[in-house]
């Protein structure tokens, strides 16, 4: 089990328009795996924009403070739950700074490797072929700018240039963001658990991530384990212990598969659950992919559709 505090002093400004400061909280063991993944906390510190683009890789997205744009049309409101598929558009992205909107607003990331086994790219890969990237050429906000002068999107140059091989984006599975908002959903007694409730608020593609609300009443105590899935937990309110360790808010977990976790409380404590169930490779590997961002008429085209 991994138990990490928050840290305020901690923020790394690893955005590419430098915008947003994060504070990286969990990562997975292997980056070569196709269940690799980032957990962050991010702050926008400036007014912040990103045209519309896609990734090869899943993100489950939560505003903890203040909203979240999307694309025109849609923003995640604080509380609310954003399931981005891999292979999905969204944005353009308009989030500036202002007086009913300040500086400060908190997002939890989390970035994870998708049922197409293509992966996710480690933080520490994606500085290091950043900074190789940067002897022959340029960065510009999100795009990357070669000596030649030509132009492109700054994720594909840095995928390349890490592992060799153009990247590749899966068509997406949904058709669009799936948005949850937890207050429509009840919370509902865990069976011979009292004191421990949850909130289910789904599961998806063929890897059947979940996501889930889990809530201690009072001064309560939960000892759980799942024999096949790494759990990530956050605690968005309350106090306790877990193996004899302070849980405070924003305490970020990673339980390992067959790991069992107990957590005593002091205080109703409310965690944020995300299950990653393993990986299965497909029986045959899928042409359903693109090696290029889109264009931008295509882009503008599929905004306009609502794809």
């Amino acid at each position: 089990m991994k138990i990490v505090p928050f840290d305020p002093s901690n923020w790394k400004k690893d955005h590419p328009t430098g915008a947003i400061a994060f504070q990286h909280m969990l990562k997975g063991d292997d980056p070569t795996s196709p269940e690799n993944f980032m957990y962050i906390l991010a702050r926008q510190d400036a007014d912040f924009h990103m045209p519309r683009h896609r990734h090869n890789f899943e993100q489950i997205r939560l505003p903890l403070k203040g909203a979240y744009h999307v694309q025109p049309g849609l923003t995640l409101e604080e509380g609310q739950i954003g399931y981005f598929p891999e292979g999905l558009a969204y944005g353009p992205q308009e989030d500036p700074i202002t007086e009913q909107t300040p500086a400060g607003r908190l997002l939890l990331t989390l970035q994870f490797g998708g049922s197409s086994t293509y992966g996710f790219m480690s933080i520490e890969q994606r500085r290091q072929a950043w900074k190789e990237l940067e002897k022959s050429g340029r960065f510009d906000g999100p795009f990357y700018v070669r000596s030649d002068g030509k132009r492109e999107w700054g994720l594909n140059a840095i995928w390349q240039q890490a592992f060799g091989v153009k990247l590749k984006y899966p068509h997406p599975r949904y058709r669009k963001v799936i948005v949850a908002d937890p207050k429509h959903f009840n919370w509902l007694t865990l069976k011979g658990l009292p004191g421990v409730d949850h909130k289910f608020m789904g599961s998806f593609a063929e890897r059947g991530v979940w996501i889930e609300m889990i809530r201690l009443r009072g001064e309560a105590s939960w000892s759980s384990v799942d024999e096949s899935s790494q759990r990530l937990f956050v605690v968005l309110s309350g106090e306790g212990t877990v193996d004899a360790n302070p849980l405070t808010p924003l305490t970020a977990l990673q339980v390992y598969p067959g790991e069992k976790l107990e957590i005593e409380t002091t205080s109703t404590m409310e965690l944020f659950l995300v299950g990653l169930p393993p990986i299965e490779p497909p029986v045959v590997e899928s042409d359903q992919f693109a090696e290029e961002e889109m264009r931008p008429e295509d882009q503008l085209e599929q905004l306009r559709s609502g794809a």
